[in-house]
């Protein structure tokens, strides 16, 4: 069964190869474009903090990160942490992979004013302790049709990998577009939203234990095998 990684580039390569490493056959299909936005800073010393609930920001925030380095960074899992770390922040705290919990980890350490760097297409972070200023560093531009690499694939019965409520809506809204039908496809969702989002009507169905991509791919590879296992391919 093909697994069809739809997230944005350089994460969907980064998924492919635990996917190839878990013995799946990932077809990457990205069905967003990422762009740096223009955005203007606040003050340095006008924040205590800094909040990254997504890679891209890190990675498109431009020169005018440098300003804010010195200061604690949290980020949203590894992979953000690690983009953090990259972009030149010398204080970064990962968090789960989770925007609420992490809004209770940085009340936990008093922190009460920070600088939350995020993408155009976002849900806000709120906290009751801590005063949140908002600056969109990047957009993430949607597709206006399925990848061909997709189109190839649906004649399999591929399983897709949806890591957002955004991803799962737009993948949706393109399948019914194409005239495809849902009937043929699987999906497995990172999160409750994420299947939410992706409403019914699919061949079947998943949610990951946790809002992580090697969680995702727990299922995915369980999904796969029962899939195969259905179609006759595999014991």
């Amino acid at each position: 069964m093909k697994l069809l990684v739809l997230r944005p580039q350089p994460g969907a390569d980064e998924t492919a190869g635990r996917a190839i490493a878990k013995g799946l056959e990932p077809v990457v299909a990205p069905l967003f474009h990422i762009r740096p936005l223009d955005w203007q800073a606040p003050d340095p010393g006008e924040v205590e903090a800094v909040i990254l609930t997504s890679a891209n920001a890190a990675r498109h925030g431009g020169t005018q990160l440098a300003a804010f380095a010195a200061l604690p960074c949290y980020a949203v899992g590894e992979a953000t942490a690690a983009a953090a770390e990259a972009a030149g922040f010398n204080d970064v705290r990962t968090g789960p992979s989770d925007a609420a919990a992490l809004g209770g980890m940085m009340a936990r350490d008093g922190m009460a004013r920070a600088l939350h760097l995020l993408g155009r297409d976002h849900v806000a972070l709120d906290h009751p302790q801590i005063e949140i200023v908002e600056r969109c560093v990047y957009a993430a531009e949607a597709a206006d049709a399925l990848p061909d690499a997709v189109r190839l694939a649906l004649e399999g019965g591929p399983l897709a990998l949806l890591h957002s409520p955004r991803a799962a809506k737009l993948f949706g809204a393109l399948i019914d577009a194409a005239g495809q039908g849902r009937s043929g496809v699987s999906v497995a969702a990172i999160s409750e939203a994420a299947a939410a989002a992706a409403g019914c009507g699919w061949r079947s169905k998943g949610t990951a234990l946790a809002p992580r991509d090697d969680a995702l791919l727990e299922l995915a590879a369980a999904m796969c095998k029962t899939g195969a296992q259905e179609m006759g391919i595999g014991g």
